[in-house]
């Protein structure tokens, strides 16, 4: 295959011109966090298959794919053609290339979310209030209502003493079951300070009468202040609305709609992407949702936009079965400049299937020459030491508990890995897909160009 390549120059008036584009990072999560363009959706080469039909549902999308000059962005090329993206172009040089143009490489991750978190404080200001007041308001037993807007997951990690984890996606949604009192004082927190902000100015958006703060930087201020964090705390499953408590987004968070059969036309057209996501709790998404839809919480699809679209300039439908949670993410989304809209009828606007929505492997990979095998008869092997165990889980993953013996590897490097090896390999990996990407690539190495 010849790579077509793209300038940096060339890439950035594409990404701020008026068509469709993809911008993926094909490094992995580390490499990414440490310097990447502003625009770009990490989509790590050691499950490029598995997430990109995600992040890039329509295969006739302009992608630019990068690394950091070695090589990976053109074997990632490779791969997205033979799965039959047929509009993949590498930037010359990668992200090194990028920087030496006089372009800005970013550190961290969601920055385009982040940033605009910023914009929205500059913007509304939000009423805050320090962890030394929130520590008072507790010890004098003031009534305040500490709301963490984080995913149950990093609730459980690390949070504020008396919180109680409400997803900013669910807040208003579930307002009438949480706060039975007009007058009481509401925290929304984070980890820093994003989702405070975004917490807040939802609520106030709302027409919420009760007095609103975020917490000042979140569980990181708490902590930095010397104050103590709750860690490996459940919080409070959320409330179930009753039916008398049906609220209607006001005038000022008026989004637009689109009925079920243009949403689907949009989704056939090869001319243009479409998004479809579903905005309720997972557990409300694996008991039912529209096919084709992807789960994607309210709140967290505010806070980490790039990594559901990568795509500039697509079309985003928003579902739910309540109006509620998706008129919020779509009022935010609006905002940062995505065209997006709220199906009408929502979940129950047409026949629907259940289960997850994990990505699947895409029609077109190779087979390998790869065999599963029992825990009893690996471990057999590699005591006797007739295989080796490479291990292609996250780094961190590796860190905190591996085999025995075995080698950490990432897809990128499997041929370094395998190097002077005669012995069978056990591929160790904690996704199956992610396993069957890595043994393809140990093929490729194994057979030579």
């Amino acid at each position: 295959m010849n790579t077509t390549l793209i300038l940096p120059i060339d890439l950035k008036a594409s990404i701020h011109g008026d068509l469709e584009i993809a911008v993926l990072d094909v490094r992995e999560h580390g490499q990414y966090g440490e310097g990447h363009l502003f625009y770009a959706s990490n989509c790590p080469y050691s499950r490029l298959e598995a997430s990109v039909l995600r992040l890039v549902p329509n295969r006739s999308t302009r992608c630019v794919v990068y690394d950091d000059g070695d090589g990976v962005a053109d074997r990632a090329a490779a791969r997205l053609n033979a799965i039959g993206y047929c509009r993949v172009e590498v930037l010359d040089g990668g992200a090194n290339a990028w920087a030496a143009a006089g372009f800005e490489l970013f550190k961290g991750v969601n920055l385009p979310s982040k940033t605009f978190g910023e914009l929205m404080e500059s913007r509304y200001h939000p009423p805050l209030v320090t962890a030394a007041e929130l520590d008072r308001w507790q010890k004098e037993k003031s009534r305040v209502l500490v709301f963490d807007g984080r995913p149950f997951s990093e609730f459980k990690k690390m949070s504020i003493p008396g919180a109680r984890c409400v997803p900013n996606g669910e807040l208003l949604y579930r307002w009438a079951e949480l706060v039975d009192d007009p007058e009481t004082p509401v925290v929304i927190n984070c980890a820093g300070r994003t989702r405070g902000i975004i917490g807040v100015e939802t609520l106030r958006a709302a027409g919420i009468p009760n007095p609103l703060y975020a917490l000042e930087n979140g569980t990181q201020g708490w902590a930095l202040l010397g104050f103590t964090l709750d860690r490996g705390r459940e919080s409070a499953p959320l409330p179930v609305p009753s039916e008398n408590a049906a609220w209607a987004p006001p005038a000022s968070m008026d989004v637009a709609t689109v009925d079920f059969d243009t949403a689907l036309q949009w989704q056939n057209d090869e001319a243009r992407t479409c998004y479809w996501f579903d905005v309720r709790t997972r557990e409300e998404f694996e008991a039912g949702h529209l096919t084709g839809a992807v789960h994607a919480p309210a709140g967290q699809l505010i806070q980490a936009t790039d990594q559901w679209v990568a795509v500039r300039r697509a079309r985003i439908v928003l579902v739910d079965d309540d109006g509620i949670r998706a008129a919020t993410a779509a009022f935010w989304l609006r905002q940062m400049g995505h065209s997006v809209y709220v199906l009408k009828g929502g979940f129950d606007s047409k026949p629907r299937v259940s289960g997850a929505d994990e990505s699947m492997l895409p029609s077109g990979l190779p087979d390998t020459l790869s065999v599963p095998i029992s825990v009893e008869d690996a471990q057999a092997q590699l005591a006797a030491g007739e295989m080796v165990a490479i291990d292609v889980r996250a780094s961190m993953d590796f860190r905190k508990g591996a085999i025995a013996g075995s080698r950490w590897a990432t897809r990128s490097r499997m041929a370094a890995a395998l190097r002077g090896l005669e012995k069978p390999v056990l591929l160790i990996a904690d996704d199956a897909g992610v396993g069957r990407l890595a043994a393809i690539e140990a093929a490729d190495c194994v057979a030579g160009p």
